[in-house]
């Protein structure tokens, strides 16, 4: 449960204000028809406020949904803080500064990551996003967006680097389990120096307590990963999603089955990958390159 509501982002705060409704109705020995009687409402009303999908959430729903379950006051005020922060703030990326930088499909998934209880992800080619440096990311942008001009590719770091502090929140800190590809340590993105400046950056990263790095060496051979790479990501209480990117787009896939092969895939590559600290090891032999 959040405490420091104050510092709390609008996202969160909707996530866990609809795990304590649901908890409280459970309490209560209530369905989700019954309080849609009580409170007037629609059904699908209550089922964004119970999974933090609305936007915004009003205050006098959540007072009078307390009522309905007989919520402690401490609880009642708590909940009520939850609320307010989603009238008062805005997530990161609806600020004109981003808005531009931003796909409404990106968007979308920014919304589920900043929610996201666990991230697992595989990458072949570059390093994962959340783990970047800087010069990296603006390499990566320079070489994928074309002749932008400068102030969007700024826009675009930003975006990446602002991401990454979901890793660092003070309230639930987002856990990434990142697979590379050797190849990701070998390929100069940037330069020489941007990429020394990366593999610094990606030691000091596997280094943090929710970081876990494994590197699939090419001694490997082949492997679950080949044909593209993917992200998972994990909720306390919803199912797992998996995130894709390719050259013109991006996709989030949901069908359960779907998404248990992806599960499997990236179960499969911890077990073939080094270990963390092996894999530390390689890249800091990696660096020796650069």
């Amino acid at each position: 449960m959040i405490t420091d509501v104050e510092s709390a982002t609008p996202a969160l705060c909707r996530l866990q204000l609809g795990r304590e409704l649901r908890k409280l109705r459970a309490a209560a020995g209530l369905t989700s028809t019954q309080v849609v009687r009580k409170l007037i409402c629609s059904p699908s009303k209550l089922t964004r406020l119970e999974t933090g999908e609305n936007a915004v959430v009003e205050t006098a729903d959540v007072m009078a949904l307390c009522e309905i379950y007989g919520a402690a006051p401490e609880i009642r005020e708590l909940l009520v803080g939850y609320a307010a922060v989603t009238k008062t703030k805005k997530d990161w990326w609806q600020s004109p500064q981003y808005r531009p930088a931003i796909s409404p499909t990106f968007k979308a998934y920014l919304g589920l990551e900043a929610t996201a209880e666990a991230l697992h992800t595989y990458h072949s080619e570059f390093v994962p996003g959340l783990l970047q440096a800087e010069g990296y990311v603006r390499a990566v942008h320079q070489l994928s967006s074309g002749a932008l001009p400068d102030d969007e590719i700024d826009r675009m770091v930003d975006v990446r680097m602002t991401r990454q502090e979901a890793m660092r929140r003070s309230s639930e800190p987002l856990k990434c389990a990142a697979i590379i590809n050797e190849s990701v340590l070998r390929r100069q993105v940037g330069g020489r120096s941007v990429m020394r400046a990366q593999i610094e950056h990606l030691i000091e990263m596997a280094s943090q307590p929710t970081v876990r790095v494994q590197v699939v060496p090419f001694k490997a051979g082949i492997h679950a990963g080949m044909d593209g790479s993917f992200t998972l990501l994990k909720f306390e209480d919803a199912s797992p999603i998996v995130y894709l990117e390719n050259l013109v787009g991006a996709s989030v896939m949901r069908r359960r089955a779907d998404v248990a092969q992806y599960e499997e895939a990236f179960t499969d590559l911890q077990i073939l990958a080094v270990g963390p600290q092996e894999s530390l090891g390689m890249i800091k032999d990696a660096i020796k390159e650069f």
